[in-house]
């Protein structure tokens, strides 16, 4: 498959994953699945044992194909599996998801990149490979922080110099990190709006 059929499929299953999305958000308000985390875990109960790996393909595919914020699918990992749980399923699913966005972006440059994340960001963000070998800590720190947009930065790291065993010592030690923060930061959130409502 050459690299513009394969930016239009991407883009296409980024749209079918966004109606997706909707669609569940739509049936999960239908059948209150969001109104508490019983109501989750009922639902994924349905799944059985494929609950865990169905959740983390979710999350792989979510950095891979930029359908929902990275922010939702981690509250969804703690709501539904618990923050133990739920964050070592986000820390699987989005780094295998962010190694394989790099080795994409490797195989494909920079047109099936401008293509993945818009030529917007594409534009916002290509100039950090003028940071030159900076970049890497640049990017090691963005992957640490929780408000980065890591997912097209992994796109952005495939178009360097960068080795894959360098960029997946970087995912693997750096993701936990934001990982952590966002689980613990939405999780207070949630037991805050659970109080006050």
């Amino acid at each position: 498959m050459d690299k513009q059929k394969t930016a239009i499929y991407l883009n296409l299953c980024t749209v079918m994953g966004l109606v997706g999305m909707v669609w569940f958000i739509w049936y999960g308000i239908q059948n209150r699945l969001f109104v508490s985390q019983d109501a989750l875990e009922a639902f994924l109960g349905k799944f059985g044992l494929f609950a865990p790996a169905l959740f983390i393909l979710i999350q792989m595919v979510q950095v891979v194909i930029p359908i929902l914020p990275g922010a939702i699918g981690c509250l969804g990992g703690v709501l539904i599996f618990g923050p133990v749980w739920g964050f070592v399923y986000n820390y699987v699913g989005i780094s295998i998801g962010s190694i394989l966005a790099f080795s994409l972006s490797k195989y494909y440059g920079k047109p099936f990149v401008r293509g993945i994340i818009g030529q917007k960001n594409y534009e916002k963000y290509i100039g950090w490979l003028d940071k030159g070998k900076g970049f890497d800590r640049a990017f090691a720190a963005a992957i640490f922080f929780p408000a980065a947009p890591d997912d097209l930065l992994c796109y952005i790291a495939g178009l360097t110099k960068m080795s894959l065993k360098k960029f997946s010592v970087i995912i693997l030690l750096g993701k936990p990190g934001s990982i952590f923060l966002y689980s613990l930061g939405l999780t207070g959130i949630m037991e805050l709006l659970k109080h006050l409502f």
